[in-house]
């Protein structure tokens, strides 16, 4: 989708002036394209197939979604050393090279909430497919967050994250910030599992091709005074970043899974429906990343 206009947002034109919570990390970009060879990403791990014979489901909790020139797969290594991926999005911008994913894809504390450090090596693949990358390949050079989030992991409003790539991208979506959260919204992502036996082993659930959800979001109660929303979703890990589409604007990312019931009560997990959901974008914590990274 070529978005020309920016939803939310009065006029790109002029800088914001950075905010003191704003926190940019510049990423070694040497052998990042090398390191991503189609050996190393096939052999990342994705979780289990179902049973021979299992017929496969495509429903609003997941299913196959179009090839996407703007969404894609998001490739590095961990905080740990090891290979993993995420989700991200190219939005309009004034660079044309700022995309928006999870904060939690670019920095991580370990377990126990300690030693945060950034991940690396983080390669943009828009439109990843059956490990093809049909519209090229983005090495990112930026990641901005907010300190909050390096502060502590686990405030799960801040975790969001905006990239600066390499070179300008063709196409982008359009971002808004503070759009009433409960209104329908599309998920989209490139998960590497899936918990339910009609969607395993499937290419869209194991990050072979990008996936989708849909439905009316709701808060999460299981993090009250946070601003966390999503839709009933079995999409898993690696579609964290995706993005959350409402009146054609991404308005926010998937972080994080919780169950609720139909009156939005939180219960145990497995005992009712999963929702996979986030941050809904705001003039506060958003904007500053976005003007940021636009500008960078």
């Amino acid at each position: 989708m070529v978005a020309l206009l920016l939803l939310g947002v009065p006029g790109v034109a002029a800088a914001s002036p950075d905010g003191p919570d704003v926190v940019v990390h510049d990423l070694d970009t040497a052998g990042v394209t090398s390191y991503w060879t189609p050996e190393r990403i096939a052999a990342m791990p994705a979780g289990p197939s179902a049973p021979p014979g299992t017929p496969a489901v495509d429903d609003p909790t997941g299913a196959p979604a179009p090839t996407s020139r703007t969404i894609g797969r998001l490739f590095f290594v961990d905080r740990d050393g090891d290979d993993s991926s995420c989700t991200a999005t190219v939005v309009v911008s004034a660079n044309k090279r700022t995309a928006v994913t999870g904060g939690h894809c670019v920095h991580t504390a370990n377990l126990a909430g300690f030693d945060p450090r950034w991940h690396t090596k983080m390669l943009f693949v828009p439109g990843f497919r059956d490990g093809g990358r049909p519209f090229g390949e983005f090495v990112v050079r930026r990641a901005i967050v907010n300190q909050a989030w390096i502060t502590d992991d686990q405030q799960s409003e801040y975790d969001q994250a905006f990239l600066v790539l390499d070179k300008p991208s063709p196409v982008s979506e359009t971002i808004a910030f503070d759009r009433p959260a409960d209104r329908f919204a599309r998920e989209y992502g490139y998960p590497r599992a899936a918990g339910q036996p009609g969607h395993q082993g499937r290419p869209e659930f194991t990050g072979q091709r990008l996936a989708q959800c849909w439905g009316d979001p709701a808060l999460n109660a299981g993090s009250p005074g946070e601003n966390l929303w999503g839709v009933p979703c079995d999409m898993g890990g690696g579609s964290s970043g995706g993005p959350r589409i409402s009146g054609k604007a991404v308005v926010g990312v998937n972080t994080q899974s919780f169950f609720q019931d139909a009156n939005g009560q939180e219960c145990p997990i497995g005992q009712c429906t999963r929702h996979l959901g986030g941050p809904q974008f705001s003039w506060k914590i958003t904007a500053p990343l976005y003007h940021r990274a636009q500008w960078s």
